[in-house]
């Protein structure tokens, strides 16, 4: 933003300074003269004649003298003013000054350096550390946005290259049937498209792109549940179902895709057989809670820690068959901060993950119709 050309905030304080000395000043002289001098005889303002010097002159006594006095008073207490307020501004303002390169450094594209004021805490000091929180966060936040950038084209490069692959083949060998081709570049074609839905599904719940709605996160986790009952009874995996009326505020799409992804995760993510699900939504306080849990192998903390980033499969988890993008978590994890919620994993002690989602309740007078009934066991 161009700006025209200005007083430094120095001169400014130096000026200030100089004038708020020369006002105390007058003030005082004024005061002096008012309350002391103006009544008062000639005479008392001119020694007797034995105290008189040699050279006595008595144009030297009376009002003309004390203004005399009184201008040379307001010149010392000027130039005091100047020089004293431009020193106490410049050690006032040198914090600014620190705050100041650092941001410039910033801007040049350095996030990496830090302000690190010494000192006690006051308004400069909090601002100096509030500015290194904020470069800390942003630094983080660009870190991460290159990885996800790099994984995300690594991902996207991956089917182009098998289709591309599939074609060559095809080309060279014209003697293979068609039907193989055409079902392997469907899946190729099927994946990417997955993938695609899921980094634009990740894009919107980052900017927040929805318009709030009243939901009862009870029904929208029934209504995955049976989006998903018969995937898992192809894989024999039991849900359990514990439904409490949970009313909050959001996009009900959103909240559903979390709700669908979660529970898919938990089937996949299962026993190779005679696996359970446990689904359950409650209010908790001034929240309202979803909990998807699953049965499955041990997870070790460090693993359960990396689960929520983007394109972290979670090898030891991963299934046969069922190869997903790796965006499942990571879109349940943006979808619940752009609702203002909370995401917890933790690593089961028998085996397998709970996912606890928490969001912001709504008012009570704001809730929705409706009531979710919680449902019996679900068997496969």
């Amino acid at each position: 933003m161009d700006r025209a050309p200005g007083l430094s905030v120095r001169l400014k304080l130096t000026l200030s300074y100089a004038g708020f000395l020369m006002v105390a000043g007058a003030l005082l002289l004024a005061a002096v003269w008012v309350f002391l001098l103006r009544d008062l005889p000639t005479s008392r303002l001119v020694p007797r004649l034995s105290e008189l010097p040699l050279a006595f002159d008595p144009h030297n006594f009376g009002p003309a003298a004390f203004g005399a006095a009184a201008v040379t008073g307001m010149a010392f207490l000027l130039v005091f003013g100047l020089v004293g307020g431009w020193f106490l501004a410049g050690r006032m303002l040198a914090p600014l000054d620190r705050i100041t390169d650092a941001t410039r450094v910033a801007a040049a594209g350095s996030l990496g350096h830090r302000i690190r004021l010494p000192g006690r805490s006051d308004e400069f000091r909090e601002l100096a550390d509030t500015f290194d929180a904020m470069l800390a966060r942003l630094e983080a936040h660009v870190a991460e946005q290159q990885r996800f950038a790099a994984n995300a084209s690594h991902e996207l490069r991956t089917p182009l290259a098998i289709t591309q692959t599939l074609l060559d083949v095809a080309r060279s060998d014209k003697s293979r049937g068609h039907d193989e081709l055409v079902d392997r570049l469907h899946a190729v074609n099927t994946r990417a498209i997955d993938l695609t839905e899921a980094l634009l599904l990740l894009s919107r719940a980052d900017q927040r792109s929805f318009a709030p709605e009243h939901a009862d996160l009870s029904l929208i986790a029934e209504e995955a549940t049976e989006t998903l009952l018969p995937f898992a009874e192809e894989r024999g995996v039991t849900i359990e179902t514990s439904a409490d009326r949970s009313p909050t505020i959001g996009s009900p799409a959103l909240l559903l895709q979390l709700a669908i992804n979660l529970v898919h995760n938990a089937i996949v993510h299962n026993l190779p057989e005679q696996g359970t699900v446990w689904v359950t939504t409650k209010v908790d306080d001034e929240s309202v809670v979803l909990a998807v849990e699953n049965t499955g192998a041990r997870l070790t903390p460090q693993l359960v820690a990396t689960l929520a980033e983007p394109f972290q499969r979670g090898s030891d988890r991963t299934r046969a068959g069922h190869v997903g993008a790796g965006l499942g978590l990571a879109s349940v994890k943006s979808i619940t901060e752009a609702h203002d919620g909370a995401l917890t994993l933790t690593a089961r002690p028998a085996g397998g993950l709970r996912v606890l989602v928490q969001l912001p309740a709504a008012p009570p007078h704001l809730a929705p119709d409706g009531h979710a009934n919680g449902r019996a066991l679900r068997e496969a």
